[in-house]
């Protein structure tokens, strides 16, 4: 696998896709930012890869892209060893899916940072496996944390109401060998505007910065509610299917 198709040939049809796809989303970034009177380059556009593979990860690097989204361990894990191990060009992979204890170890070892942190448990876990990864040399500096807000209490879509949301940063500030906190991050709930749920998201976290001015990420967007997002001073969109396409369908 090369960092993208050879340039002598010209770009494949599928690098030309992504190409296409990336263009129209940063096009939609810059008028989502202006329109709310911010700075597009205060907005990461987080590419979602997960489902797609290696070779599409690549291309996307070979386009320039070098932040990415990933939500499957330990398909993610191997995905990410295998470009970092054949690409020549630094990028940065973050979980934004939901993570069981027990694989935190894994993600330890290739994730700048984790989006999904919701239970003090976690929290915990990714403890232990950073401290392990970074004396191990896995990594070379703490792994960051997003606490993840649910809006409605949803146990099936995960996230801390905002109630608990001061237990569990400091939490991750008494691991501070280990962990970083770096902000929150919110999937809009079923049935509740998008405009919404930005705006109380950004009332939780003006509060919440309020108590720890250092965390100041807010990982909030995807392919449907970016511009919202943005609007109500999201740092971070997490986009996917507006970039890829539809998850590929795998052989049985």
């Amino acid at each position: 696998m090369n960092a993208g198709p050879d340039e002598t040939a010209g770009p494949d049809a599928r690098t030309q896709e992504l190409a296409a796809a990336l263009a129209a989303t940063r096009r939609r970034l810059v008028a989502a930012a202006e329109s709310a009177g911010r700075a597009p380059e205060d907005i990461a556009l987080l590419v979602v890869t997960k489902f797609h593979p290696a070779e599409d990860l690549a291309r996307l690097l070979a386009l320039g892209e070098r932040e990415f989204g990933e939500s499957r361990e330990p398909e993610a894990g191997r995905k990410i060893a295998r470009v970092r191990g054949e690409v020549d060009v630094p990028f940065a992979a973050d979980m934004i899916g939901s993570v069981q204890r027990k694989k935190a170890g894994g993600i330890a070892r290739w994730a700048r940072r984790v989006h999904s942190v919701d239970s003090l448990a976690l929290i915990d876990a990714f403890d232990g496996a950073a401290a392990r990864a970074l004396e191990a040399g896995h990594r070379d500096e703490r792994l960051g944390v997003l606490l993840q807000v649910s809006l409605d209490g949803d146990p099936k879509r995960g996230g801390l109401v905002a109630a608990d949301l001061e237990e569990a940063a400091d939490h991750v500030l008494a691991a501070e060998d280990s962990l970083t906190l770096d902000g929150l991050m919110l999937i809009a709930p079923l049935g509740l505007a998008a405009d919404d749920a930005m705006a109380r998201i950004a009332d939780i976290r003006a509060g919440f910065m309020e108590r720890y001015p250092g965390a100041v990420e807010l990982s909030a967007g995807m392919s449907g509610d970016m511009d919202e997002a943005i609007a109500h001073g999201s740092t971070c969109v997490r986009v996917g299917t507006a970039i890829l396409g539809p998850r590929p369908i795998l052989s049985p």
